[in-house]
């Protein structure tokens, strides 16, 4: 079947609802806003039940079906970035230094879509359990709700969730059946030295130097201590040291990031690293201070999930816009901890040529909301049929 012929009738609504969140981005767990704005829809819509202050300002709706069954979990994150918009547009950002560059308004308004029909319709049995989490841009607001245990407390079996993904076709989803998105560690690098006059460096115990050869170093683990087949990246993006052209300086800093898909990966390069930085204290005569953050883990389809997912996206779009085989991609994304909590499958869904997240020229593509809504909905209807 196409699009849900019921969603597509309140399209205009869902692009009014995208379109207003869009004007009001809010960050982190901090949404006062847009949680009040998405708890209305929902009392609006009539839910059975609204769970507010989750994660501080997430919550959960719970819509009963005709008939006793499982909980199905579907999630959308409603966070905004810490940038400023370069569009003029009639809904552009009024919340300065604010926008919503990665779409978290798009998938905000396709689960508020897919929540107006489900209310509506209830064809199908056991419960569904909306999530709208706040803090997904760095914060990990998809754990904390964990943490706070909405998996065990609503008792869901499955979850789903959807990322709008420019320059693919528009209305095409792709996905995969393991690992679709990398963990997203941190690393930072305080080098202690000595400084002193730059012509007489030999009175110094240079930091600059030592962090040169430390980054140089770090880049030989990816070719040399990991296989070829080792999905890896290891950026620094930060090296600060120095004040004057004659000055031999104190400290260094080094920071960057490490993306891997499978943990002993990540567990190779984060003991290297501190091979590494104990190896130039040795050689250079200066303390090295490795700090190692492990962030969001991978995010891994479970295979039977995705399976499905692939099959109910070909419902909706037909068999050659979904592709059930994608490549994993090294951004993150914090629904990986609601993945390590229960299976599921995570999707890309096409929104044509646009400007890239987390982008000043971004903007969510509105023709892509009743798909993503109808995928949703028939998720529900094909994995709890009712009856």
């Amino acid at each position: 079947m196409p699009i849900i012929n019921r969603i597509s009738e309140f399209h205009s609504d869902m692009t009014e609802w995208r379109r207003h969140l869009h004007s009001i981005p809010e960050l982190d767990f901090d949404l006062p806003k847009t949680a009040a704005f998405v708890a209305d829809k929902l009392r609006s819509f009539g839910v059975d039940e609204l769970h507010e202050g989750i994660a501080q300002t997430g919550m959960v709706a719970i819509i009963n079906g005709q008939s006793e069954g499982p909980t199905i979990g579907l999630r959308a994150d409603m966070d905004a970035l810490p940038l400023s918009e370069n569009k003029d547009h009639p809904h552009k950002s009024t919340h300065a230094g604010k926008m919503h560059a990665c779409g978290h308004d798009g998938h905000t308004a396709m689960l508020l879509g897919a929540a107006r029909y489900l209310a509506e319709t209830r064809n199908f049995s056991g419960r569904v359990a909306l999530i709208f989490q706040p803090a997904e841009e760095g914060g990990g607001g998809g754990r904390v709700m964990c943490e706070e245990g909405i998996m065990d407390r609503f008792h869901i079996s499955q979850v789903y969730g959807i990322h709008n993904m420019p320059g693919v076709e528009t209305g095409t989803f792709a996905l995969n059946s393991g690992a679709l998105l990398a963990a997203a560690d941190t690393f930072t690098i305080h080098i202690n030295g000595s400084g002193g006059h730059g012509a007489q460096p030999e009175n110094t115990k240079d930091p600059l130097i030592a962090g040169v050869s430390l980054v140089q170093a770090l880049q030989t683990i990816s070719s040399r201590n990991l296989g070829g087949l080792d999905r890896a990246v290891i950026s620094v993006g930060e090296f600060v040291s120095g004040t004057a052209n004659n000055i031999v300086p104190d400290t260094a800093y080094i920071c960057g990031t490490v993306r891997t898909f499978e943990k002993e990966v990540q567990a190779t390069i984060a003991q290297r690293m501190e091979a590494i930085c104990t190896g130039i204290a040795a050689t250079f005569d200066v303390e090295v201070n490795l700090d190692f953050e492990y962030g969001y883990p991978p995010t891994i389809n479970h295979a039977a999930n995705a399976d499905m997912a692939a099959e109910v996206a070909r419902l909706i779009v037909g068999d050659p816009l979904v592709d059930a085989d994608t490549k994993p991609i090294l951004p993150a994304e914090d629904f990986a901890y609601m993945l390590e909590e229960r299976p599921g499958a995570y999707l890309f869904l096409g929104q044509g040529d646009s400007a890239p997240v987390h982008h000043p020229d971004y903007d969510f593509n509105d023709e892509i909301s009743p798909i993503g809504a109808s995928f949703f909905a028939k998720m529900v209807e094909t994995l709890q049929p009712r009856g």
